[in-house]
């Protein structure tokens, strides 16, 4: 998928600090940005908005091992 997040806005999460492994999410028209927030140059996964809402969903109800 492709989507430009030039400008997009970073979050994130409320739960980082410098002892944890985090991620930053980013809007763009056409899809969800998730980045490593100790690492925002090695780039960015993009997924459309379905599929981020779904792997949310997955990571509340604990269905993938974190």
């Amino acid at each position: 998928m492709s989507a430009d997040f030039t400008a997009a806005k970073w979050r994130k999460s409320s739960r980082s600090n410098s002892e944890q492994d985090c991620v930053e999410v980013a809007q763009a028209s056409a899809a969800i940005g998730i980045r490593d927030s100790k690492s925002p140059q090695s780039g960015h996964l993009a997924i459309d908005r379905s599929a981020f809402e779904d792997l949310l969903t997955r990571v509340k109800a604990g269905c993938l091992g974190f």
